[in-house]
C-alpha cells in the first residue's frame, strides 16, 4: 500500500469542514446570464484546490482555445450538454462527462446546445478566478472597450494564455 505524506499530523482530528448552502447567490453573472458559483476558493483552509459551479444560460458563450501555466483544470458536466475543446477537437459532452486538462493543456468550452447547462470546474492547485471574473464584470459594467494590448495584459495577469481559433 502506498502512503502519501500526511497533510494533518494531529491525533484527534478537528472541526474544519466548510459548508456552502445551495441557496447562496452566485459570485459572478455574465451579461448572457451565466452564473459562476465559487464553491471553494484558494483562500479557504485548504488552498490545494478551487471549485466552481458554472451554470450556463442557453445563450452563453465561453472561452476559445487557451491554456494555463499554474494549474490543472477539470470539467465535469452535471446537466445539459457542454461543448468542450480538448486541444485537438471540439465535442459535445453530456451530463456525466469529464475532461481533465493538465497545466499547459489547450482547452476551451462553450454552450452551443441552445439550452441551459451546468458543470463543475476544479482547479488544482487552487487559483483565485473570482478576481478575474470580478475584473471582467467591472469592464462590462463600465462599458469599457479594451485594446488588444490591454486584453493581452489582463489575460496574462490572470494566467489565461489565449490562442487563435482552431477551425
Amino acid at each position: 500500500m502506498t502512503t502519501a505524506t500526511p497533510l494533518y499530523t494531529g491525533r484527534t482530528g478537528e472541526v474544519s469542514a466548510i459548508r456552502r448552502p445551495s441557496s447562496m447567490p452566485p459570485g459572478y453573472i455574465t451579461a448572457a446570464g451565466t452564473q459562476g458559483h465559487f464553491l471553494a476558493s484558494p483562500d479557504a483552509p485548504s488552498p490545494r484546490f478551487s471549485l466552481y459551479r458554472w451554470d450556463m444560460s442557453a445563450t452563453s458563450g465561453g472561452p476559445g482555445p487557451h491554456f494555463h501555466r499554474t494549474y490543472d483544470e477539470t470539467f465535469i458536466v452535471i446537466s445539459g450538454v457542454v461543448r468542450l475543446y480538448d486541444g485537438s477537437q471540439w465535442f459535445d459532452a453530456p451530463a456525466g462527462d469529464m475532461l481533465h486538462v493538465p497545466a499547459g493543456g489547450i482547452h476551451g468550452f462553450t454552450n452551443a446546445s441552445g439550452a441551459p447547462t451546468s458543470m463543475l470546474i476544479l482547479l488544482t492547485p487552487g487559483a483565485d478566478r473570482a478576481a478575474y471574473f470580478a475584473e471582467l464584470a467591472r469592464i462590462a459594467q463600465e462599458g469599457r472597450e479594451l485594446t488588444d494590448g490591454e486584453w493581452d495584459e489582463l489575460m496574462a495577469r490572470h494566467d489565461n494564455m489565449m490562442l487563435g481559433d482552431p477551425s
